[in-house]
């Protein structure tokens, strides 16, 4: 299982997101069908780009409480400013991705940021 974690400014486009997640796919040397979740906070619940992506993609959005993304924070790599600010977590799209991959996955892409959104990959150890 490879999960995707988003997190973007307020008001990214679809396509925005979509190349942060592309770019990530690059950097993993995966293809994005190799994604089968995506995941991001309760503050980007609403987000269009996000929603709008998921729906596209066809993929199951999965919203992570506060929690949730504090129980992976410490497998975290990046240190956002902005993300502790917003969210109390050092970067909201690995938090994401590590917190619904499980708590024995790994990072397999830190925070990539393009195009105003972030995306994070997380490989799951328990699931193939």
């Amino acid at each position: 299982m490879i999960v995707a974690g988003l997190g973007c400014r307020k008001g990214t486009s679809a396509e925005a997101v979509l190349s942060a997640l592309d770019a990530a796919c690059i950097e993993a040397g995966i293809s994005r069908e190799s994604v089968t979740a995506l995941a991001t906070g309760e503050i980007k619940r609403h987000e269009p780009g996000i929603v709008d992506l998921a729906t596209k993609l066809g993929l199951p959005m999965h919203i992570l409480d506060e929690r949730a993304l504090k129980q992976a924070e410490n497998r975290t790599k990046t240190v956002s400013k902005h993300s502790l600010a917003q969210t109390a977590t050092p970067s909201l799209s690995e938090a994401a991705a590590l917190a619904l991959a499980g708590e024995t996955s790994e990072l397999i892409v830190p925070r990539l940021i393009a195009n105003g959104a972030t995306c994070a990959l997380a490989r799951s150890k328990d699931h193939p």
